[in-house]
């Protein structure tokens, strides 16, 4: 592997070198076009080792490897957020290359024999850097949401006739298309494959309408059902709203929400979506608008011995399900919500009943969403309303319920904290970061806020100490005599 990462240097390199041109102001026409044809065709083979190497991250990201997904181990809520870190990349590019890597690359059956890849011709033509990363996604996006109801022999001409289409390999296709213009010609392919289309049924649908648990198996319940249309949008546009600051602001785009639903980054998504469904349910309990039970917010309770609480082994059980909890979710839920200590004698009757402990109150929640705008974790755009408080030190390390030693983090950053890799400290009741040492080797610690009162505030301080600067004042000075620990501030 050394020997590969060091060919790949000497390549940047001398591509750097070669590429070392003039400024193209200078070129003629002829001279112009010709160099962006030659360094796009270079880019095409890049692009292609991209795909790949981004469906293998997604490949071992897949949600059913639980605790050992790469992403998870990593310190990341999916492959997207994972390949995100590693390449700079934004959120929609990560989701588009895993999600092409996976409709072309080779597949292992149940029995471990390998099998074609879903889409072998326009991974061929990818591989071999004739076709554009742009133009093989728009042919996966188009004909795979025809794939279930297609002919396979009818899908597989389709798409030998787009790669044609797009390489100007056939005589219906003399010129090489676009990527746009390939666009169009799926479209119609797709209409082809599913000639039927939707039939919507109002009556039908409204008799079909339901949601359901499923019977416990391997540690999760499965849910399932059928959601009417416009249920089914309200709650798409809420986990839209949520997951849009990772694609740059804004509402995602249909394409974008395509890119999630592919196979290559379904797992992925269903499993971001998952996080986004708890943090909902979590949020309405805390709303107080909904219908009380036993007099109180709808509350889940989950008990615990306490020496297995304490030695970290065991399991918890949470009323209303049938399968434990780890006592890893039991912690998240206690420093979360709090705890009550009840004392059972030997025949089991109740014999002291403490007072709520541990639970932040919602005016302490304010002033820490005030401080801190939402999580913690740089890069994870899960706002305020959305999170959880996490206990900076522990309860039984003798941390306070204070507002000096709560932080905001969401609910995947915060099941998973003690194990991504990411630190959290409190100085002067200042929350700072420090990033796994596999994104960050440094290893140094930073304060971060998503508050933009307090960024707001901090770039205020620093057009202030330029200022005192420029008069004469020495940095370290000015910084002593800042306030707010400004000698923090990167």
């Amino acid at each position: 592997m050394n020997g590969i990462v060091e060919a790949l240097e000497q390549v940047r390199s001398s591509l750097l070198d070669v590429m070392a041109f003039d400024d193209p102001a200078g070129w003629s026409d002829h001279e112009l076009l010709a160099a962006t044809a030659a360094i796009e065709a270079v880019g095409r083979a890049v692009d292609a080792r991209r795909v790949a190497c981004a469906g293998e991250v997604g490949e071992r990201s897949r949600v059913e490897l639980g605790g050992e997904r790469l992403s998870t181990r990593r310190g990341c809520r999916s492959a997207g957020e994972l390949l995100e870190r590693v390449t700079q990349v934004s959120g929609a590019e990560a989701r588009r290359r895993i999600a092409l890597g996976a409709a072309t690359r080779t597949r292992r059956g149940l029995t471990g024999d390998p099998l074609e890849a879903r889409y072998p011709e326009v991974g061929a033509a990818l591989a071999e850097g004739e076709l554009g990363a742009d133009s093989a996604c728009t042919i996966v996006r188009e004909l795979d949401d025809t794939r279930r109801v297609a002919d396979p022999v009818a899908l597989r001409s389709a798409e030998h006739e787009l790669v044609a289409a797009a390489l100007a390999a056939g005589e219906a296709a003399p010129v090489r298309c676009t990527a746009d213009e390939l666009r169009v010609q799926a479209q119609v392919w797709a209409a082809f494959l599913d000639q039927d289309g939707p039939e919507p049924d109002d009556e039908r649908a409204m008799r079909r309408r339901g949601f359901r648990f499923g019977r416990a198996r391997d540690g999760l319940i499965p849910v399932g059902g059928e959601l009417l249309p416009e249920v089914a949008a309200g709650l798409r546009r809420l986990f839209d709203a949520h997951l849009a600051p990772r694609s740059g602001g804004g509402f995602m785009t249909a394409e974008e929400r395509a890119d999630l639903a592919r196979n290559g980054e379904q797992r992925t998504a269903d499993h971001q979506r998952h996080d986004i469904l708890a943090a909902i349910i979590a949020t309405a309990a805390r709303s107080g608008e909904h219908p009380t039970i036993g007099g109180a917010a709808p509350t889940v309770l989950v008990s615990v011995r306490a020496a297995d609480l304490t030695a970290g082994r065991g399991v918890a059980h949470a009323d209303g399900v049938e399968i434990p909890v780890s006592i890893r979710a039991a912690r998240q839920l206690i420093c979360t919500g709090g705890t009550r200590q009840i004392t059972f004698d030997g025949a089991g009757r109740v014999i002291a009943l403490g007072s709520p402990e541990r639970c932040f109150t919602p005016h302490q929640r304010r002033a820490i969403t005030l401080r801190d705008g939402g999580c913690l974790i740089p890069g994870c755009t899960v706002p305020a309303s959305w999170c959880e408080i996490h206990h900076v030190v522990p309860d039984v390390e003798g941390g306070p319920t204070h507002t000096d030693n709560g932080v905001l983090l969401c609910w995947f950053h915060h099941r998973t904290i003690e194990t991504s890799g990411w630190g959290i400290r409190m100085i002067g009741g200042v929350p700072q970061v420090r990033p796994p040492a596999w994104l960050d080797p440094g290893g140094g610690w930073r304060r971060s806020t998503k508050s933009p009162t307090r960024l707001a505030d901090r770039v205020e301080r620093r057009i202030c100490c330029r200022r005192v600067t420029r008069q004469g004042i020495p940095s370290s000075d000015r910084l002593i005599a800042s306030s707010d620990g400004a000698r923090a501030v990167a």
